[in-house]
């Protein structure tokens, strides 16, 4: 880091070591509540600097979302993510992979603020499907939205058995592996 910070803000060597310092402070030191500020003064000079590339700021923002929610700040978290999220469905599509990994960690940061119901609608209404076909079903990121559907379900204080095999039923039908004839419930 030390090495670019002479150089101007405009050098893209300089934003890249902002971006990996604060990266490495969050995931290689542990250290996310240092990660923060400089995560943050990344996106300020990307936003100064680089307005022009919304996905870059995207996911600079999203960095940022992630950093939140390590460092106990989930509602702040969640409102970027929402905002990362709408962003990027408008600009690339539902069914690009980074806007269906924005929203499988849209689903992960409600399920830690407990919107079971939501995070439920999100994950199994639109980002799956979505996901099994663009991606594949046994792409990680779908097996990740599984999961936390899965951690959606059995979390929520109300689920019941019955609850679980009614979505199981209604989760199979959506991929069309049984007719819906043949289907008892």
């Amino acid at each position: 880091w030390k090495t670019y910070l002479g150089r101007p803000e405009t050098d893209k060597y300089r934003f890249a070591a902002l971006g990996t310092l604060g990266n490495a402070l969050r995931f290689g030191a542990g250290r996310s509540e240092e990660a923060l500020p400089v995560l943050e003064a990344n996106l300020a000079l990307l936003r100064r600097y680089w307005s022009d590339d919304e996905q870059v700021i995207l996911a600079a923002q999203h960095n940022i979302a992630n950093c939140l929610e390590d460092v106990g700040r989930c509602d702040e978290a969640l409102v970027l993510l929402r905002e990362v999220y709408a962003r990027r469905v408008a600009t690339l599509g539902v069914s690009h992979e980074r806007t269906i990994l924005c929203g499988s960690n849209l689903v992960a940061s409600m399920l830690s603020l407990k919107l079971w119901d939501e995070a439920k609608s999100l994950g199994r209404d639109h980002l799956l499907p979505v996901a099994r076909q663009s991606l594949g079903a046994d792409h990680d990121e779908t097996l990740k939205i599984n999961h936390r559907l899965a951690a959606a379900l059995v979390a929520h204080p109300e689920c019941t058995r019955d609850h679980l095999r009614l979505n199981q039923h209604q989760s199979v039908l959506a991929r069309g592996l049984i007719s819906t004839q043949a289907t008892t419930l």
